[in-house]
């Protein structure tokens, strides 16, 4: 993704990341757009001072789709319910 595709996503509301799940593009209450390592909110900012050149390489920004994968999630939880709930039944 380049600069203004990740702007466009982060403006349209889409959750995007940077290298892992762990470090979400936003934009803060001045308009910048940020890179924050979720765990402990450590940031930088998206671009070099100039706003002319990525914290990162452009291929390793990526939406995630949360949709997706909180069916998939739930789907697990669900499955080991199931499965615990079936195992704990047992005869008798």
């Amino acid at each position: 993704m380049n600069i203004a595709e990740i702007k466009a996503s982060v403006d349209a509301g889409q959750s995007v990341h940077w290298a892992s799940e762990g470090y979400r593009v936003h934009r803060d209450g001045l308009g910048q757009y940020l890179i924050t390592f979720v765990r402990n909110g450590s940031t930088i900012g998206l671009t070099d001072r100039s706003g002319r050149q990525l914290n990162g390489a452009e291929a390793d920004f990526f939406i995630l789709e949360p949709n997706n994968d909180a069916a998939a999630e739930q789907g697990r939880v669900v499955r080991g319910a199931t499965s615990d709930t079936s195992s704990s039944a047992g005869p008798g």
